[in-house]
């Protein structure tokens, strides 16, 4: 294994369309992975094999470096990422809503399979490896446990413009991660099912050009959101590049406990229950005036015994996003993807 890097884009001697090409694809599966809780869009690059030169092309066009390749890599990321988000924002969220079994053994699969991704960067293992991993399993499997406990952070129902912004920095700064996913972590804070809502009805205000639908998401979460993705991605990227040059060892040990832990967060046999009238639900008294205004993508979660049939179909979708992950992974490397690099 090579030392990890994030020299520029501009030292790549693919083709600019090639390239091009290359982080539409990157881009289109960090778009879906990070609509989806527990998958790593940052890891998704990783298997795309354009994740060290996007970190690379951020840095560059941050710090005013405007070379062609560093822009063709974050127009194909970020293009073909935003159009993901806008056209499967719906059909994902009525499906975790509807199949959330289902869905969440796929998120499991999907998660695992970054995880020889990011242990192949680490090369041999050593005290700070191991401790860099116990550090990230410890920090996700305490967001699992309070997502557990119907803790949010801020709350999604009824959310301000700031808590949208605030979400977007945090889904932002996972995404970037290899290993943390956005998607969880908006979980955890009560923001993932408003925000995919709010990308949905934004998009149905393009659709039937009706300027009344599209005003409210845009104001409320598209634009709140946007601003919010942009200044983390530009931080934390700009941080990671730091870190992965001064603390290799370290920062993949505690990238890698971070996908491991995120695991734990996602049981897959779990259903949305409608809560009982007189119960406290997200800081309020549950009333029938209250229920009749709840949507079932907003009732809390519990546990339930799963059927034999259900236990063997989230088998099989473990085994199925697994192989998706790996599958990515190894086409990349087999067409001359990116090195196992990242410092």
């Amino acid at each position: 294994m090579t030392g990890p890097t994030t020299d520029s884009p501009a030292d790549s001697s693919e083709s600019l369309p090639l390239l091009l090409g290359r982080s539409a694809v990157g881009g289109s599966l960090m778009g879906l992975a990070n609509l989806v809780p527990g998958i790593s869009g940052g890891t998704m690059l990783l298997a795309a094999g354009i994740y060290p030169r996007f970190i690379a092309a951020i840095a560059d066009v941050t710090t005013l470096r405007l070379r062609a390749p560093s822009i063709a890599i974050l127009a194909g990321v970020v293009g073909s990422a935003g159009l993901a988000i806008l056209l499967f924002a719906g059909p994902v969220k009525d499906l975790v809503v509807g199949y959330r079994w289902a869905m969440y053994s796929l998120f499991v699969g999907l998660t695992l399979g970054g995880v020889p991704v990011v242990r192949r960067l680490i090369g041999p293992m050593t005290p700070q490896a191991y401790g860099g991993v116990i550090v990230g399993f410890a920090g996700m499997a305490t967001l699992a446990w309070v997502q557990a406990q119907g803790v949010t952070a801020v709350g999604g129902e009824g959310a301000s413009p700031l808590m949208f912004l605030l979400a977007g920095v945090a889904g932002a700064s996972a995404m970037i991660l290899p290993g943390v996913s956005g998607g969880y972590l908006l979980l955890v804070m009560g923001m993932y099912v408003p925000i995919l809502a709010g990308v949905d009805a934004f998009k149905e205000g393009l659709s039937s050009a009706d300027i009344d639908l599209l005003w409210r998401p845009t104001l409320d979460v598209v634009i709140p959101v946007g601003i919010g993705v942009v200044g983390g991605v530009v931080a934390v990227s700009n941080l990671l590049r730091w870190l992965l040059r001064a603390y290799a060892k370290q920062t993949l040990g505690v990238l890698l406990g971070l996908l491991l832990g995120a695991v734990v967060g996602l049981w897959p046999f779990q259903q949305g229950v409608q809560p009982e009238i007189g119960a406290v639900w997200k800081g309020q008294e549950v009333t029938a005036a209250f229920l009749e205004e709840l949507e079932p993508e907003d009732y809390p979660t519990q546990w339930f015994r799963p059927t034999a049939g259900q236990v063997g179909g989230s088998v099989l979708l473990i085994a199925v996003g697994l192989g998706l992950t790996l599958g990515i992974a190894r086409w990349s490397h087999k067409e001359g993807g990116e090195q196992d690099d990242l410092r």
